[in-house]
């Protein structure tokens, strides 16, 4: 295994940060530090300074996705690729899955191939239980391998990164909500392990007591189909009217459950998405959904890969407004109020 930051750090006796200033050639690190540092790169055999930056650039970016199955994660690949071809660079597509190859082995594997860059799409980042995992990001940058972040940078990592604004979109699901008269409003959210479902719940919680409604109505599940299902049986058994989730997918299971329950959308029940990446101008009814900016924050990712920061400050995080997209899945409380007694 190739040694990281983190197993010269232990060397060494200092910390990642400032194993990553001596291979910069950053100030501030004192020189009997820097030696020390310098004697664990040898020891273990870590690429010296400056080797990593002058290595001929291939013009290789490793795209690193969770699955394909997801439309949002396939539609994020299209844009960013498109993108990088216009910069003249190529993509390698990593898709990381349970059952195949994790994150951390597409990125040794993007290494061995001498990429100029990584991007990663909802990764180990996002994951704020994986946190010892996080050093690999730093790893890449001390290498000089140009990396971004994309919906996953956990708080105080120093990595580039872009990201949707989950909070607001929560709150415009509940304002949506609220002016077509619901009251019982719901959330259909991920495991709150991830930054994304923390964001989404923050924002959540502000808008419901910004309008009123002193119950939270909250399911915590799986991204999915599967999980948007069992959360709105949940749901709907504490009398929500109005459900917002955190994907389309688990927005269409909610769907699903509400017809099963022998009630109908939007009649009896509104819903709302998230992501907008599915065709869901084609479901029955339309789903209504918040539209991440997917060709924008594509752009803003090649833009970070080409312009990245070389001093030891706050690493730049590019945050977007998504923006609701009413459809049929949505509309004026009615019969809801009298079904679940709200």
């Amino acid at each position: 295994m190739k040694p990281r930051l983190r197993h010269v750090a232990d060397l060494a006796g200092v910390s990642q940060a400032t194993v990553s200033r001596v291979l910069n050639g950053k100030a501030g690190v004192a020189e009997t530090t820097r030696r020390e540092v310098l004697s664990a790169l040898n020891q273990l055999g870590y690429e010296p300074v400056g080797v990593a930056r002058t290595r001929p650039r291939r013009g290789l970016v490793g795209l690193i996705v969770p699955e394909l199955d997801n439309p949002v994660f396939p539609r994020f690949a299209q844009a960013i690729e498109s993108r990088l071809a216009g910069e003249g660079l190529t993509t390698v597509l990593c898709t990381s899955t349970p059952a195949g190859m994790g994150e951390a082995d597409y990125l040794d594997v993007l290494l061995d191939h001498d990429v100029t860059g990584v991007v990663v799409v909802s990764g180990l980042g996002a994951d704020s239980s994986a946190a010892s995992d996080h050093a690999r990001y730093l790893d890449l940058l001390a290498r000089g391998v140009a990396t971004v972040l994309v919906n996953g940078r956990p708080e105080g990592l120093a990595v580039p990164a872009v990201t949707v604004d989950h909070a607001a979109a929560a709150g415009m699901g509940v304002a949506h909500l609220a002016a077509l008269g619901h009251r019982r409003i719901g959330l259909a959210v991920g495991p709150r392990r991830y930054q994304p479902s923390i964001d989404f719940l923050a924002g959540y919680r502000q808008s419901i007591a910004e309008h009123g409604q002193a119950e939270e109505l909250v399911s915590e599940t799986l991204y999915g189909i599967e999980g948007g299902h069992a959360a709105a049986v949940q749901l709907l058994a504490r009398g929500a009217t109005g459900i917002v989730c955190g994907s389309d997918l688990m927005a269409l299971g909610v769907m699903r459950a509400v017809r099963e329950a022998g009630l109908q959308v939007p009649g009896d029940v509104s819903v709302i998405g998230f992501d907008d990446a599915a065709p869901n101008a084609y479901v029955h009814p339309p789903l209504t959904s918040i539209q991440q900016p997917f060709e924008s924050m594509a752009a803003a990712a090649v833009q970070l890969l080409n312009e990245q920061p070389t001093d030891s400050g706050p690493m730049p995080e590019l945050r977007f407004r998504p923006e609701l997209v009413a459809r049929a899945s949505t509309g004026p409380l009615r019969v809801a109020a009298e079904v679940h007694g709200a």
